[in-house]
């Protein structure tokens, strides 16, 4: 007899933390929706980045490349081989979605502790990195959930359904559950990690502000780099087990 009453305060107790913030955070009110102004002015910063160097990358290439080019020719062969290696033969369609993400969130990872937070003066808090935003790691991994079914489904058609009866039907529930784990994992470690990394540096900052934090701000840079390159490699791994049919 208690249960739904149960039931009801318990979401009542989930939709008030949801309401539960971590500093502050400056708001446009846009008709009757409030956006994160900081995540998107950092993320329009973070894509201005990426497409000038793309544009300065593709512009003049040389038969003899330059340095600049050599960098960037580095950066595709990366991206190229971690495909490759976690999708398998099929992967060149794919480059460029694993390539938007690893770079997207890498820059977006370094912006947090590289970009000046004072250069733009906000009412309220300051500048951090997008990805520390639950928001902004949704919408990184929902398009990955997308891409691994149509890419399931490209390759198979309406057999692709039929992983989830295998190896025995039995089994149903608990491979459907797990293609809504996929995103939740992505997004919500993505986001754990820079956030931490980023209120550790806050702390220290503010206790000790002249030495202890540098050595700390070095290794968020790169766990930053890391998280990307997790991204990256289970996005491409869960298209690669998509095509395959295999767990």
């Amino acid at each position: 007899m208690n249960v739904l009453p149960c039931s009801i305060n318990s979401l009542k107790v989930l939709y008030d933390i949801s309401d539960v913030e971590v500093g502050q955070h400056f708001y446009w009110q846009i008709g009757g929706f409030q956006v994160h102004a900081q995540v998107l002015i950092t993320s329009w910063v973070v894509i201005a980045i990426l497409l000038g160097s793309a544009t300065i990358a593709v512009r003049n290439p040389q038969t003899v490349p330059t340095d600049g080019q050599n960098f960037f020719e580095y950066v595709l062969e990366f991206i190229r081989d971690l495909s490759k290696t976690q999708i398998g033969e099929e992967y060149g369609p794919w480059v460029p979605f694993i390539g938007t993400m690893f770079l997207f969130i890498f820059v977006s990872n370094w912006s947090g502790a590289l970009l000046p937070r004072k250069i733009i003066q906000l009412p309220h808090g300051e500048l951090a990195a997008p990805t520390n935003d639950i928001n902004t790691t949704v919408a990184l991994a929902l398009p990955t959930s997308v891409a691994y079914f149509y890419a399931g489904l490209t390759k198979k058609g309406l057999g692709y359904f039929g992983k989830y009866i295998q190896p025995t039907p039995i089994l149903l529930p608990i491979n459907i559950l797990e293609d809504f784990t996929k995103p939740l994992s992505l997004s919500f470690r993505l986001f754990g990690n820079i956030l931490a990394d980023e209120l550790v540096v806050v702390v220290l900052v503010s206790l000790v502000p002249s030495v202890v934090p540098i050595p700390v701000m070095f290794l968020g840079l790169f766990t930053s780099g890391i998280q990307a390159l997790i991204f990256a490699t289970l996005a491409a791994a869960y298209i690669g087990e998509s095509m395959e049919g295999h767990h």
